[in-house]
């Protein structure tokens, strides 16, 4: 870390990333920031990989006979690990601007060593114990934390990395174990519904998700929403540094299912070979498996449903680059049904259905596409699948 700046320094045209080395105050803030992140770490392992133990002030089964409240209660974990993220937005709002040090107006590398594991500590407790930490609720406990939360999202540079909840909950579990099901039950089974897709990957899509804050920045690249003619909610064109939560929803939307068909016709052989491990002669595997659920490098495609795959995904795609508003788009979504009934065998119909559920579980974000993006291409997979079907 030492020689970030050595290698990169300021002079070159890069930004700052470490305290400077005369700087012991600040030198002095970033190791106890540091112990502090390694502590939060630890209290996220705690509530997610562990069993939960009993919740404190629960009233049992006396106090319940007795006519005690029965308000939900909460594990000494959970409390751990809130109480460890109180003083993550204290150390936050003890400084002017958003991030951890006051001499830098971009994030630096402890903002970048925090941001990589809040990631999944927002999606996993979201998850697996019904913990919505960007919540109405959250955000008035944490308002520095959002506030952190928000100038990160401002950046189109974390957009080429930044995680959706789906992704993190499937890669997790390979690096640190299986996550217990605990916590709030009545939104932990709500999230899991909608961080799964099986209530939040079909059409029509509302303009923002539930769950994950869509436009609290840019939702897209800027050239895709330069090209789209998309301004953010400061007025300026393709702009960062701004939300687009004022944006007109149509006009997102066809950009984001526009991106989408972009990303599918530049590869289409390619995503209907990989699609094609889904079908029934499809994924076995001549070498070692894998740990992830989703993951299977060297499976071998059903290659004589590559074809018909193919068909099926020319139709999403279509679909996906509809333009003219949303009467445009529904008359591409019924030439998408009907070429998928006509262009489809059926005795071919359910293996490729198969094959684009194999696909849709297995989009990345924000490897194949950013969120915004994303969310879009799997609910017309599951569209093209529900005619199949």
């Amino acid at each position: 870390m030492e020689l970030l700046d050595q290698w990169h320094p300021v002079e070159d045209g890069y930004r700052q990333m470490m305290p400077a080395e005369d700087d012991s105050a600040s030198m002095q803030r970033y190791r106890q920031l540091s112990n502090l992140e390694r502590e939060l770490f630890s209290w996220w392992c705690t509530l997610i990989f562990r069993p939960e133990g009993p919740g404190f002030g629960s009233p049992g089964m006396f106090g319940k006979l007795m006519g005690k409240s029965s308000e939900p209660s909460m594990s000494g974990a959970m409390s751990g690990f809130l109480e460890c993220l109180e003083k993550v937005d204290t150390a936050l709002t003890s400084t002017k601007g958003p991030w951890f040090f006051d001499w830098a107006d971009h994030p630096t590398m402890i903002d970048f060593i925090y941001v990589s594991h809040v990631e999944r500590m927002l999606a996993s407790a979201a998850f697996w114990k019904g913990l919505d930490l960007r919540s109405d609720k959250y955000q008035q406990q944490f308002p520095a934390l959002n506030a952190w939360l928000d100038a990160f999202e401002k950046r189109e540079c974390y957009l080429a990395f930044k995680s959706d909840y789906y992704t993190n909950v499937k890669d997790i579990p390979p690096q640190y174990g299986p996550g217990y099901d605990g916590g709030f039950e009545d939104e932990r089974i709500l999230f899991q519904k909608n961080i799964s897709g099986k209530e939040s990957w079909s059409l029509p899509l509302s303009f923002d998700d539930e769950l994950q804050p869509l436009y609290k920045g840019p939702p897209l690249p800027l050239c895709v929403l330069k090209a789209a003619g998309i301004s953010g909610d400061n007025g300026e064109l393709a702009s960062e540094g701004t939300s687009y939560e004022k944006a007109e929803p149509e006009q997102m939307a066809e950009a984001c299912r526009q991106m989408a068909g972009w990303k599918l016709a530049s590869n289409g052989s390619a995503v209907a070979k990989f699609a094609a491990r889904g079908g029934p002669k499809g994924s076995r595997n001549p070498r070692k498996g894998f740990g992830a659920e989703l993951a299977d490098p060297y499976a071998m495609s059903d290659e004589r449903l590559i074809p018909a795959v193919e068909i099926a995904l020319k139709s999403v795609c279509v679909s996906l680059l509809a333009q003219g508003g949303p009467s445009a788009h529904d008359a591409a979504l019924n030439e998408m049904k009907e070429n998928l009934q006509t262009q489809i065998s059926k005795d071919e119909a359910r293996d490729v259905a198969s094959s684009l559920a194999y696909l849709r579980d297995r989009v990345g974000v924000p490897r194949d596409l950013p969120l915004a993006s994303a969310r879009q291409f799997r609910a017309h997979l599951n569209a093209a699948i529900d005619v199949l079907h």
